[in-house]
């Protein structure tokens, strides 16, 4: 762990990140089946690839929250 402080944003930012990669790895393995030749999977499995999309957004959401609160205390300190 590190010592650095937390910001506003890191949450959503890292929340988003490990909803992707779940995303990302229904994403391959529904892919794979359509090279390999094998049955396709069921459509529950194509809906948690679309996984990959919200944790795009979310993260997104961490870095626009991120720099609004950095934008705000550059306000803060010049006045």
């Amino acid at each position: 762990m590190s010592n650095e402080t937390s910001r506003p944003g890191d949450l959503l930012v890292r929340t988003g990140a490990i909803v992707f990669l779940v995303g990302a790895v229904a994403t391959m393995a529904t892919v794979a089946p359509l090279f390999l030749g094998a049955d396709p999977l069921p459509t529950p499995a194509y809906f948690v690839s679309m996984l990959m999309g919200v944790g795009f957004v979310v993260a997104a959401a961490g870095v626009l929250r991120a720099a609004a609160a950095q934008r705000r205390a550059a306000r803060e300190a010049v006045r």
